[in-house]
Parts: C-alpha cells; structure tokens; sequence
C-alpha cells in the first residue's frame, strides 16, 4: 500500500529535506494546500481534462458508423417555361424522399476503428496523469524556490547588517588610530558587494514568488517546511522498475501502439466489400397542377413508391489507394513502436539522472552541514584573534563570507533535494493526486465523461457552453521581496 501524502503533514519535526530557519506560524500555508488550489485551477491541468474530454467523443464518433442513418430530402419545383408540345405539363410541384441505411457489414474498419479510439482514450488518460505529475512538479518547485530565496535573501539582510556593524567598528578604530585606512577600504567594499548581492538575491525572490503565482494561481503566504516525501526509492534500479510499470509518459506509448496497430485493420477495409440493408420511401404531389389535353382524362396528382433490399459495395479497382493507406498505417505502427522505446529510454534516464541528483543534493547537505558549523567556529575564532591583534580585519571579512556561502550552499541544497526527490517520484509514476491524497473535494475521473458520452445516440446533445475553470490572476498583486528578518545572533 502506497504511503499517503496526507498522513505526513502532522510531522512536526523538521527533516533533513526541511528548509525552515526558525519557527513555522500557525497559519502558514502548507505544500497540500498549494497543490490543491493548482489540482483546481491550473489552466495547464484543467485544459488537459478538456482534451481528454474531447478525445472521449472519438469513440461515439467511430461507433456512430455502425449504426443505421436516416435522412430526409425535400424540393419544391416551379416549372415557369413549359414545353410547347407537352402532353402533361405540370406547372408546380413538391416532393419528399427518405433513406435509412443500416450498416450490416464494414469489412472490419468499425470494429478496428473502436479499439483504435479506445486506445487512445487511455493513452489520453495516461497523458493526463503526466500532465498531473508534470504541474505538481511545477509546484513544488515553485513552493521550494520560495522558501530558498526568502531564506536567502534573509541570510544576505544578516549579512549586510553585520557588515555595516564592522564598518563603523572599523571606522571607529581607525579615528582612534588602531587600523589603517585599508582596513576601514575593505570594508566598505566587502559592504558594497554584500549589498548588490541583496539586491539579486531580493529579484530571484520576486521571480520566484510570481513563478509562485503562475502556476498556483494565488500569492504564496508563509510557506511552511514541506514533509517529507513517501516512498523514495532505495536504489537507483528499483526506481526504473518501478518507473517502466507506473510511468505515464512511457504507458501512454504503448496504449498509442496498440492504437496504431488497429489502425492497420481500418486501412485494411478500404479494400473490403461493405454491405448495407436500405430502404427508400419517397411522395410527389403536383399540388392540382398535373393536366392533360386530352378530353376525358384525370392523371392523379400525387405520386408513392417505397424500396427495400440490400446494397453490396465491391471494390475491384481503387488505383492503389487501399494498399497506400495500409502501408501507411503499417509505417505509422512502425513510429508508434519506436515512438515506445525512445520515451522508454528517456524515463530510463530521467529517473536514474533525479536519483543521483536526490543522492548528490542530501550528500551536500550533510557536508554544507558540517561547513556551516566550521566556518561559525572560524568566525569567531577569527574575531577573537582579531581582538588581540593576530587577525586582519579581511580575515574577519573573509571569514563572514565563507559562513554566508556555506549558508546560501546550504539551503539550496535542501532545496534541490526535495525537487529531485519529487522529480524521481514524477518519473516513476507516483507524483499524482491519488498518490499524494489532496483534500479539497473528490479528484477529477477522466472516466466519468467516458461513462457519460459512450452511449450518446441523440444528434441534438450538447454540453453547456465552456466556461473557464482555471483562475486569471491578472488581480494578484506584483510580488515584492519583503521578508520577515533573521533574529538577531
């Protein structure tokens, strides 16, 4: 039984995936909730169920051509000019024909043609899916890339502070003829740099809190440390197995062969014979019109006749055109099956590439880990041999910096494994939303629409006229990099 996403997010402890610096509020918004809202009204999500809507009436279409078809004509006729020697010459008239044709036998194309949609409507399905893992990716990039980059920006606003401490430190010993004007130089270039560095670390904030937006729909609040995820895989081969029985991707190719291969048999009934039962009924009325110039003669004035058999269509001669259409289809199959194995081979790969990429993220998390407690130690080895004259101040600034990077080092590793870890649980099949137990009401079946639309024979159904279900945000304000400081150390 898969591990459901829902029973995590009462951990309270943060993991070595978590990226919180302090406290989580009450009210922060969790990772379930922003994959709820982009589950509801990501326009990328919500215009791939329209898509698979449509692709559902391909089946009612290929079906509708096994069954009988009725159509009626109608004419009204006014004859202005009549010919001078007609014996009858009728000056008006109307009538009515109609046909019903009953398909009895297609040469397979109705029966292959059925399968074929059929296929497709689940290769679909399995699109679908992928376009779910692909947005809850997308999301949890987005929910992570912000909680990175306001770290970040936090670390930098510390640093930036600190620095402005030592340059009026720095500034006040040099008044008193402690150090040199070099000294007090350094620091107001390191301060400089610390400061441009905030103001980039400030527009990745605002890039990530409107990317946030995009593909959300709504501003990111408080984003709270994400749980951690279920189900990782413990090798990199028992990810592919697992990738090559649930990916999406790769089982929406063999739904798409199986497709392709039906599509053969369709092509093969172009050269088949085809029969129909058919009936024709048909009235005329020359609406009193109908005249004779002999005395003593009535000519009535309407007219029935009614036909029933059977039409056989036997082609003898079609100028190669069937036998075009079946290579055709055979070389298509041909793609479909090639089509299989290259997308095997990509899930293949991105799998083994988002473990590695998993393994190397937590490996540096452990040693950025052990750099920050070191280069914390050094900083304030550094300014305690600086109090008695054994350290520079540019030790201090370099010291300052190495802690910074070690901390940036840090929190983007944490963040790039929790993407990873997502991104290889997407390439295996299991980064849906029946996988990850969303609330917010029950989750989208492309089956019901199927259910629903299968059995449809009436010609004057519709659906409502579409309305938009994602969310514009056109209203959600421009995003700026404010950010809740670091307490004071």
């Amino acid at each position: 039984m898969r591990t459901k996403f829902r029973s995590l997010a009462g951990v309270a402890a943060i993991t070595a995936l978590g990226l919180a610096l302090g406290g989580t509020p009450a009210s922060a918004e969790t990772l379930r909730e922003a994959l709820t809202r982009a589950y509801g009204s990501n326009p990328t999500l919500t215009g791939d169920r329209a898509r698979q809507r449509a692709e559902d009436e391909n089946v009612v279409i290929q079906r509708a051509r096994s069954l009988p078809s009725a159509n009626a004509q109608a004419n009204y006729t006014e004859n202005v000019v009549l010919p001078p020697n007609a014996i009858t010459a009728p000056e008006r008239s109307i009538s009515l024909q109609g046909q019903i044709e009953v398909p009895i036998y297609q040469g397979g194309s109705v029966r292959n043609g059925l399968r074929a949609a059929d296929r497709r409507v689940d290769a679909g399905r399995s699109v679908l899916r992928g376009t779910e893992s692909s947005v809850f990716s997308s999301v949890v990039a987005a929910y992570m890339d912000v909680i990175r980059d306001e770290a970040i920006v936090q670390l930098n606003q510390a640093n930036v502070g600190v620095l402005d401490v030592n340059l009026q430190a720095t500034n006040d010993r040099f008044e008193v003829g402690d150090l040199t004007r070099t000294d007090v130089a350094q620091s107001e270039a390191r301060l400089a740099i610390a400061r441009s560095q905030l103001q980039s670390a400030e527009s990745r904030l605002i890039a990530s809190r409107e990317r946030y937006i995009q593909v959300v729909g709504t501003p990111p609040g408080t984003l709270e440390a994400p749980p951690p995820l279920p189900n990782l895989p413990a090798s990199p081969d028992s990810a592919v197995e697992t990738a090559l029985a649930d990916n999406p991707d790769l089982l929406a190719a063999q739904q798409r062969r199986e497709a392709a291969r039906y599509d053969v048999g369709v092509a093969n009934a172009t050269r088949l014979p085809r029969l129909s039962a058919v009936t024709n009924g048909q009235y005329q009325n020359y609406l009193g019109t109908f005249g004779t110039n002999v005395p003593g003669v009535s000519i009535a004035q309407t007219q029935k006749s009614a036909t029933l058999g059977l039409q056989a269509t036997i082609p003898i001669y079609q100028g190669g055109g069937p036998s075009a259409q079946v290579r055709q289809a055979q070389a298509r199959e041909g793609q479909a099956i090639e089509g299989q194995i290259e997308i095997e081979r990509s899930v293949i790969s991105q799998t083994r590439s988002a473990y590695a990429s998993w393994q190397a993220a937590n490996e540096v998390i452990t040693s950025s880990q052990t750099a920050v407690s070191a280069n914390r130690l050094s900083l304030e080895g550094v300014r305690a041999e600086n109090s008695v004259g054994t350290r520079t101040i540019l030790d201090i600034l370099n010291a300052e910096q190495e802690l910074l990077n070690s901390q940036v080092q840090l929190v983007t590793a944490r963040r790039d494994a929790y993407v990873a870890g997502f991104t290889l649980l997407a390439a295996m099949g299991q980064a849906e939303a029946r996988d990850l137990g969303l609330d917010g009401g029950a989750l989208y079946d492309p089956v019901t629409n199927y259910k629903r639309v299968r059995h449809i024979i009436w010609d004057w159904d519709s659906d409502p006229k579409p309305e938009p279900v994602a969310t514009r945000t056109v209203d959600t304000p421009a995003q700026n990099p404010s950010v809740t400081p670091l307490p004071k150390q």
